[in-house]
């Protein structure tokens, strides 16, 4: 990803480090020097993301942390441990819940009840690409330990509607290329559910062993983002890899 140089730079590093310093305290308790997986799930709040529609895909979120078999496939890799990261996108995208530690069920727990207090920052256009940019250029630089794996989980219920450059394809291929997989969970509900499966496919998704999980509406996300989580943390099984299964 291109940086900023100056002033401006030193203050956007500074608020980025920031954001890590609660993460960079769990560090400290933690035994490994690595996590399996750093996981930072990108949560769509534009406008025809009403605040009941939030709190269901906050609520879909929070019930997967506390699943046993989502809890199995986290500590089941050699460092028995994740970090996870809560973005919010519309107009513009901010990091909700910063980097978290999740190195036993009490912190899964833990952060299944910190995702139920998080407020909506909603705007009215649904800016991917936004996203992308604050992923590549302040979160996944200052991630608080190494990973296995790095992926970004990416769930909306419309296209990219802002025309920003660079579009959302090139910024995906950027991501892509510095070795993180992007996932998506496409929400099949509105004008776009006929066409949205196949614009992730074609504009989203990439990375090793990237695959769609589509949610058949709101009151689907819940079953489609725990078996997305279980699949994406686990790396198994692979019927559903590039979206073959729903």
């Amino acid at each position: 990803m291109m940086r900023r140089t100056g002033k401006k730079r030193f203050t956007e590093v500074g608020a980025a480090v920031a954001l890590a310093l609660g993460a960079m305290c769990a560090v400290a308790r933690a035994d490994a020097e690595m996590v399996d997986t750093a996981l930072v799930l990108a949560v769509d709040v534009s406008q025809s993301v009403n605040d009941a529609r939030f709190a269901l895909q906050m609520e879909g979120i929070a019930k997967a942390f506390e699943d046993p078999e989502v809890q199995r496939s986290i500590f089941s890799g050699p460092h028995r441990a994740m970090f996870v990261t809560l973005v919010e996108w519309s107009d513009k995208a901010a990091v909700a819940i910063p980097w978290t530690l999740i190195s036993s069920p009490e912190e899964a727990s833990g952060f299944a009840a910190t995702l139920r207090k998080t407020p909506r920052r909603g705007a009215e256009f649904t800016c991917m690409s936004r996203a992308l940019q604050l992923i590549g250029d302040k979160i996944l630089p200052f991630l608080p330990m190494p990973a296995n794996r790095m992926v970004v989980d990416v769930s909306s219920d419309g296209h990219d509607n802002c025309n920003i450059n660079p579009p959302v394809d090139a910024l995906r291929d950027e991501l892509v290329a510095s070795g993180v997989t992007i996932n998506g969970l496409p929400i099949l509900d509105g004008d776009e559910a006929a066409t949205l499966e196949g614009w992730y496919k074609a504009h989203v998704i990439g990375g090793a062993s990237a695959f769609i999980v589509p949610a058949h509406g709101y009151d689907d996300f819940e079953r489609a983002m725990r078996r997305k989580f279980v699949t994406e943390i686990s790396e198994v099984p692979a019927d559903i890899r590039r979206g073959e299964g729903n």
